[in-house]
């Protein structure tokens, strides 16, 4: 299992072995990206708006009257690269990520999952939509999130401890009476920094809403036995 991120002894960024292109190769820069992903009150129900500044502009906007939680993320154009969605109704708590502003079954990229029902530490597992059975995870996400001020996490290849992106919290008093969230994120090498910021997003809600956290894919690995 690999460890969290941590901001007096943070591991070094080598680069991937292969660009990790979950949406597509153009959002993997050779060089370590820094971004600033940077959650706006809101008054609204949706879970807020975020920004993504530094080396690219991004934009993910909540969307009224969807069956669930759901969220588009946009170009500096206002283009939608991927549509995030949570049904209403799941008590899994599963998020499943899509292709530009579609939800169809077609253009899933990936599917997000807790990996626990009761955890101290943030556990996360990314499915690719090729992953039907959900046996083993593609990616992980690990660190402290649930409980830490600075919320601070690490993305990892599979079950490696091949790290690919890490993020933390700027945790501030203005922040917290302004209602609004900054997330350092540091994306590696050769690693689509759009799969990254959609992550954080997702990572976030789950940290907001406490029914998210109740979601396990060892209930799929169960399923699958089933059968």
């Amino acid at each position: 299992m690999g460890a969290p991120y941590s901001r007096d002894h943070p591991p070094a960024a080598l680069p991937s072995p292969a660009p990790v292109a979950v949406v597509s190769p153009q959002f993997c820069a050779p060089q370590t990206m820094p971004l600033t992903v940077t959650k706006m009150a809101t008054m609204t129900f949706n879970g807020g708006d975020f920004t993504v500044t530094d080396d690219a502009v991004l934009r993910v906007e909540g969307v009224w009257f969807s069956a669930g939680s759901c969220r588009v993320l946009r170009d500096a154009a206002g283009q939608p690269i991927l549509t995030m969605e949570r049904k209403l109704f799941s008590m899994h708590g599963t998020w499943k990520v899509y292709r530009g502003d579609s939800t169809s079954s077609r253009d899933l990229l990936f599917t997000v999952n807790k990996t626990s029902i009761f955890q101290l530490k943030t556990s996360v597992g990314v499915f690719l939509a090729e992953n039907t059975s959900e046996e083993a995870c593609d990616f992980k996400i690990e660190g402290s999130y649930c409980f830490d001020f600075e919320r601070s996490c690490a993305f990892y290849r599979g079950n490696s401890n091949t790290m690919i992106a890490q993020t933390k919290r700027e945790f501030s008093m203005l922040n917290v009476l302004l209602g609004k969230d900054t997330y350092s994120v540091t994306v590696f090498p050769n690693v689509d920094y759009v799969f990254i910021t959609a992550l954080v997003v997702i990572l976030d809600d789950i940290d907001r809403n406490p029914l998210l956290r109740r979601r396990s894919y060892t209930s799929a690995r169960n399923r699958h036995s089933r059968r």
